[in-house]
């Protein structure tokens, strides 16, 4: 705390952008070679899943040239949220001070990323958000935007976090918010990974910010997003604003 009572924020640190891949052969020299021009300070870690188009390999090639591109190859696909997790004990035990959530499709413009980096200064969390004043998508068909508004909308209200876009995956945070969200515990996936973690950033008192974005949806290969991945987020959601509000309830009838 400073003399007037209001926090304050410490340095940084090293930027580690995490790009969990899974056949992104048509995008992944692109994407990290944006993140290198638009912010030359921060490595990028490639988290592969042993993609069978051979995306592992063109990283391997990508950090021959340059050490500030490093490689995480695992053993298979076991979904966005395992490849985060790998990514963020890697950075963590490498000391970085920042680690950044970031798609390898284009669809999170490491344009912006500044952007994010600049608001961490007084932050402990920052979401790109889609749904704030100035944030919007492009290329999306209305159905896709009515399941990400709602969703956001629905884990909002269930949850009681004060975020507009809670499912959005373009993420900063410092390395002391996530050491604190007791990572060993988390098993969800997809849009509910990024649900999971936004909730314990708000419910452990975490200063969270949103920037505005624009989010451009993948202009090759496939979309990774399922029915499974929709259902799993849903049934997640609805448990956890369930089981907080029982909680509630039954610590008042305690206390009387």
């Amino acid at each position: 705390m400073n003399d007037g009572g209001e926090r304050r924020f410490g340095p940084l640190g090293t930027t580690l952008v995490i790009i969990p891949t899974y056949n992104e052969s048509e995008n992944i020299k692109a994407i990290v070679g944006r993140v290198r021009t638009a912010v030359p300070a921060a490595h990028v870690l490639i988290a592969d899943d042993n993609s069978p188009d051979g995306t592992g390999k063109l990283a391997d090639e990508l950090t021959v040239d340059d050490d500030q591109v490093h490689v995480l190859h695992r053993k298979g696909k076991e979904g966005l949220g395992a490849a985060y997790l790998a990514g963020f004990r890697w950075g963590l035990e490498r000391g970085y001070g920042v680690l950044v959530e970031m798609d390898a499709d284009g669809s999170h413009q490491p344009e912006e990323l500044p952007r994010l980096l600049t608001a961490l200064k007084g932050a402990d969390l920052v979401l790109g958000s889609r749904w704030v004043p100035g944030g919007r998508v492009v290329n999306w068909p209305k159905s896709r935007e009515f399941i990400s508004r709602g969703g956001s909308l629905y884990s909002r209200v269930l949850l009681d976090v004060p975020i507009r876009d809670v499912t959005g995956g373009y993420r900063a945070f410092r390395r002391e918010t996530l050491e604190s969200l007791g990572l060993d515990d988390v098993s969800s996936q997809g849009y509910c990974f990024q649900v999971d973690l936004a909730r314990r950033a708000v419910k452990a008192g975490h200063h969270v910010v949103e920037v505005p974005i624009t989010f451009v949806e993948r202009e090759l290969g496939d979309s990774k997003m399922s029915r499974d991945i929709l259902v799993e987020a849903l049934w997640r959601v609805t448990t956890w604003g369930v089981g907080e509000r029982a909680g509630r309830v039954l610590g008042r009838t305690r206390r009387h």
